[in-house]
């Protein structure tokens, strides 16, 4: 089974494609989503990370329009990628979940294309120095990599906490089932018990006739 989902979110003055989204494979299942490239050497972003099911891990696939693989791996647990795209098209992402026979995973994933023209820094359109330029731009380009950071750490801990809820959630099934396990034993036991002492009893009143 193949899902077909293209990504069309755009926002102008520049462009960036996006898409965030929380997906369940099922078993046995391949699931394929699209976005489309239209011009090369833009950046693709791609970000999954398995949220439940088995042991939380996930075949994935990154193909071109030219069915080139670009990326692709095996029983993962997340992954996070930047590649350059230098081919116009349709590029095809895929979770395979295959191997499994009977668990479902749920996978957030999210996809950006990124092609924002550099904007000209507005000390220089006041006529400033290169050098406090110079100065402007390593200060945004320190913040933008520590919201990039401070960004994965969120996902990190998201993925954490949805794959410790699953944990505990299957603990919790195991334990419930499991008392119902041990309280019809018990009560099987002390039908038994009161059967088998019905019988020691009824055959010895006959002992005695």
């Amino acid at each position: 089974m193949t899902a077909r989902l293209f990504v069309l979110l755009s926002i102008f003055a520049g462009y960036v494609y996006a898409t965030a989204l929380t997906y369940s494979v099922g078993a046995n299942e391949r699931s394929c989503f699209y976005t489309q490239v239209s011009q090369p050497g833009v950046k693709v972003a791609f970000y999954f990370a398995v949220q439940s099911g088995g042991a939380f891990d996930i075949d994935y696939s990154v193909t071109s329009p030219s069915l080139r693989v670009i990326l692709d791996g095996e029983k993962e647990r997340q992954g996070d990628f930047v590649f350059t795209a230098n081919e116009i098209g349709e590029y095809r992402f895929c979770f395979l979940n295959e191997m499994s026979t009977f668990a479902e995973k749920v996978v957030d994933f999210e996809i950006a294309v990124e092609n924002e023209a550099r904007a000209e820094l507005p000390i220089k359109q006041a006529g400033g120095t290169e050098e406090e330029a110079s100065l402007l731009e390593s200060s945004i380009h320190s913040l933008s990599g520590k919201l990039t950071s401070i960004s994965r750490a969120q996902k990190y801990f998201r993925t954490r906490e949805n794959r410790n809820f699953s944990t505990v959630k299957s603990t919790e099934g195991r334990i419930f089932y499991f008392s119902i396990a041990e309280v019809l034993a018990i009560v099987g036991m002390a039908v038994f018990q009161v059967l088998v002492v019905q019988f020691f009893f009824t055959g010895s009143r006959k002992g005695f006739v």
